[in-house]
This record gives structure tokens, sequence and C-alpha cells, in this order.
């Protein structure tokens, strides 16, 4: 989820709950929405065989993701809770800040009920189900990256207190949506918005016009980044273990201070100080 566009009004809207749940109805799915899921989820299963991080690949499995058409959010909870804690609701589109990281403390994934049409397939500017459960379920089946994404929940509610979530933002953007990790040697998809995209499953990994540079909390938090393109740079972790280890032993207040000082990075430069994995040509910023 883009926290830069999330809803800013306080109410929740007709028919939702308190904290912006609203029933998944998965019964009123119609079998043309199931084909849907099943396309994108064949396409996208088959080719980030390799290519995506192994937690990822382990989640599809472990949460039986494979079963045909769109997930039960009640039973892919069950699973979810019986190996991290973890479960899904369904919210009606957007939600407030504080409602989102709310939940990611409690343990609680948000995710919008509705599906992208049969001619939508390469792109959707909203999140849909299948962006949100096949590009960010299956992680949370990794205890490691299950306890991040809680850290990071927690840290948006401090940050909404410090007027710092657009810095916030960019963190999650550069890991949780469009972050790569490292394997063995080999880079791995593990962003949401990476492995929930054709496109960008295979330019993230084979185009040479991104930068790809390693992962730095301070550094990512002063580059801003777009969402009408493929990405221009992309953030590398060595680890998951790692990724929590920095987020849980920052000290984020006095880095929101330090780096309200500084000016933003251009999106696609390469800065002193950074560990550059391939410089990019910037030659194919692709519209998605």
């Amino acid at each position: 989820m883009d926290n830069d566009s999330i809803a800013t009004i306080d109410a929740p809207p007709t028919g939702a709950a308190a904290d912006w749940t609203i029933p998944q109805r998965w019964q009123d799915y119609t079998p043309a929405e199931h084909a849907v899921w099943d396309t994108l989820f064949a396409r996208q299963s088959a080719m980030l065989q390799g290519r995506a991080s192994d937690a990822f690949l382990r989640g599809i499995d472990v949460l039986k993701m494979t079963r045909p058409g769109i997930p039960d959010f009640t039973e892919l909870s069950e699973r979810l809770m019986a190996l991290t804690g973890w479960q899904v609701v369904a919210v009606p589109g957007l939600v407030p800040d504080e409602v989102f990281f709310g939940h990611l403390a409690e343990r609680r994934f948000v995710s919008g009920r509705f599906i992208r049409t049969a001619d939508q397939l390469d792109y959707l500017q909203e999140p849909d189900v299948f962006h949100d459960v096949f590009g960010h379920v299956p992680l949370l089946a990794d205890p490691v990256f299950a306890d991040y994404i809680q850290a990071y929940g927690r840290g948006g509610l401090r940050a909404a207190g410090a007027g710092a979530i657009a810095r916030l933002s960019r963190l999650y953007w550069y890991t949780v949506e469009f972050g790569l990790v490292r394997e063995a040697g080999t880079l791995k998809l593990y962003g949401a918005g990476i492995v929930s995209s054709h496109g960008e499953s295979l330019y993230a990994l084979d185009d040479p016009s991104p930068n790809r540079i390693g992962f730095d909390l301070g550094r990512i938090m002063r580059t801003p980044y777009r969402i009408d393109d493929y990405q221009q740079a992309y953030f590398v972790i060595d680890s998951f273990e790692d990724l929590l280890r920095q987020t849980l032993e920052t000290d984020f207040g006095p880095l929101y201070a330090e780096l309200d000082a500084m000016p933003d990075h251009a999106i696609g430069c390469i800065v002193p100080g950074d560990t550059v994995i391939t410089r990019g040509t910037q030659a194919r910023v692709q519209h998605r």
C-alpha cells in the first residue's frame, strides 16, 4: 500500500466497522472474478520461480495459495495465524494513516476485496486483492518478515505523532513494495509491487535502466518515488534479519530531525556513500 496516498478522512464509510474493516463476502465473487485471479496467479507463480525470494515462494506453498480462486480470508488467516499470528482483513479501499498502522501493529494486514477486470491484467493503479494478497501475504508466513511489518506499523503510529509519515512511507515503498534481497549472491524479488506485476518482475532484475543500491535507511528516507512508472532505483537488503535488526535498533526520532535538515536526493541519482550494485543507464523508465 502506498502510504503517501492513504485516505485522510476520519470516519469509516457506511458499512465499515470502526476499524474500517468490512466482510470479504467471498461467496459474492463471480466465476469471472475467480478466473482473473487464476490467470494472474498462474502467470506470476510460473515467472517467479528462481526470481522471487525463497521466503516468498515458501509462503505460497505453506499457505496453500495454489488452490484455484480468490482466497477466502477466513481460511487464509487460519493458516497464517498458526504460522506467525497474522491475519488478513478486508477494507473498502485506502484507509487513514493511523488505521493502517494500527492494523499492522496488531498483526492484521488490510486488503481490498475487489479484483481488477480481465482487461486490466498488467496494471491497476489502486491495489486490488491480487496485489494485496498475492503480493504481500506470502511473506507474512515468514517469522522475521512478519515481525518487520509489525515493527513498521508500530513505527508508523509514532511517525504520525511526529509528522514524519512522508519519510517513513519511503521505507515501506522501497522495502515492502519494491525491495530486492540478496540470496546466495543472487538478487531476488520480494517487494509486493514487483512480485504482483508481470512487467516489473522482469524489469527489476534484468533491465539495465534502474540503479540497484545497497540498503541504507537514511538514504531511502531522502529518496522520493514515482507511482506512475517502473522504479528508477531499487534498494537491496542483505537479509530479512538485517532489515528487522536495523529497524528495531534505529532511534527514528533523531533520524527524522537530521533528515529534515537535508535535501532530498533525485530519484535516479547515485550519491557518495552508495553501495552500488548496478549503476543503471536510466534510459528506460517505462510507463506501466
